[in-house]
Parts: C-alpha cells; sequence; structure tokens
C-alpha cells in the first residue's frame, strides 16, 4: 500500500496520480475515487452481483397519511397575494392553485401532487377562524376514518366524492380543521 504524506518527498508521485486518476476537467475527490474502487472491489469478490439491501418488513396497516396534499390559505388581498408568490415564489396559482409534484419515497413509480392555493378572507371552505388548512394525501380515506372514529377523533360529517377523489374532515385537539383526500390512484 501507498503512503503519502503532506511532507514526503514524493511530489512526482503525486502528481502522476492526480493526473492519471483526477484529470483537472474531471475534479473528482481522492474520497470519491476511494469510495468507487471499494464498490468495484465489493462487486468484484460477489462475482458481480451487488448483494441486495435489506428491506424493511412492512407491517403498517392500511388508513395512513403519504403526504401533504395541499396547502391552503385565506388573504384578504388574493389577487395580489397570488401575484407575489407567483412573481418572487414561482407559485403561478391563477384559480386553481399551483401543483407541486413529488413520489413516494418507498414507491417511487407512485406521483402525487401538492396543490397551494390561496382562498378569500372571506371563504367558509374552512373556519373563519382558521388562517390555514392542511390537506393530507392517505391511502384509504375508510380505513384512516374507521380508525379516527375508534380513537375519539372528531370527525365532519360532511363527505365529498370527486372525479379527483374523496374528502373527509377531521379536527385536531385545538379544533383546527383538516382535510383528508384519497386520490383515485390511491385506492386500495
Amino acid at each position: 500500500m501507498v503512503r503519502w504524506n503532506a511532507g514526503s518527498g514524493d511530489g512526482a508521485l503525486k502528481k502522476w496520480w492526480r493526473r492519471q486518476y483526477n484529470p483537472p476537467m474531471q475534479r473528482i475527490s481522492r474520497t470519491a475515487i476511494a469510495l468507487s474502487s471499494l464498490l468495484l472491489i465489493s462487486a468484484w469478490s460477489t462475482g458481480g452481483q451487488v448483494p441486495p439491501s435489506p428491506q424493511p418488513v412492512k407491517t403498517q396497516q392500511r388508513g395512513r397519511i403519504l403526504g401533504i396534499g395541499g396547502v391552503f390559505f385565506k388573504s384578504a388581498n388574493r389577487d395580489q397575494t397570488r401575484e407575489w408568490y407567483s412573481q418572487h415564489l414561482g407559485l403561478a396559482d391563477k384559480g386553481a392553485g399551483a401543483t407541486l409534484p413529488w413520489r413516494e419515497h418507498d414507491d417511487p413509480q407512485k406521483e402525487h401532487v401538492t396543490v397551494w392555493t390561496v382562498f378569500p378572507a372571506t371563504t367558509n371552505y374552512f373556519p373563519a377562524t382558521q388562517p390555514f388548512m392542511i390537506n393530507y394525501i392517505v391511502d384509504d380515506l375508510d380505513a384512516l376514518l374507521d380508525r379516527l372514529k375508534q380513537e375519539g377523533v372528531k370527525i365532519d360529517d360532511k363527505r365529498m366524492k370527486e372525479s379527483y377523489g374523496s374528502f373527509a374532515w377531521i379536527y385536531d385537539a385545538d379544533g383546527n380543521k383538516i382535510e383528508l383526500w384519497q386520490p383515485p390512484s390511491a385506492k386500495p
């Protein structure tokens, strides 16, 4: 094994090493080269087969939150607020909300969107005392509502079924209204 230390007289060897394995155009760090070498040695020692990484056993029940489906808030100057967010942050809400696409961590093939939108200050879509409302994407709305009912969570009687999914509302310990959304693609 070759060892280099900063005070040794092998400067020519170091320069040769850099030119051979780290050309100036690529700027690859020695750490990256070392890690890549270890991966290649590991793959070679296992006959080219990369051992599968251990996968956690999924024991989660249906009726769980998958992600944030929407962030809704009120503004007294809705159009001006929409314009500000569009101009400065790139969130272009022309009336149906801005959509932010994402994929599930455990299943990257599953695509979702988070909807961001500004409601007028006078909206009754969520309580007047509540300046914003979060919408959570769920995998099984009925299973979640059944479990929440057993746990004593306050559940709104209203339900909504649209072509873009099913909706229900619950209230947290502070009385904040929360929207639950099961997209058609999340059906069990």
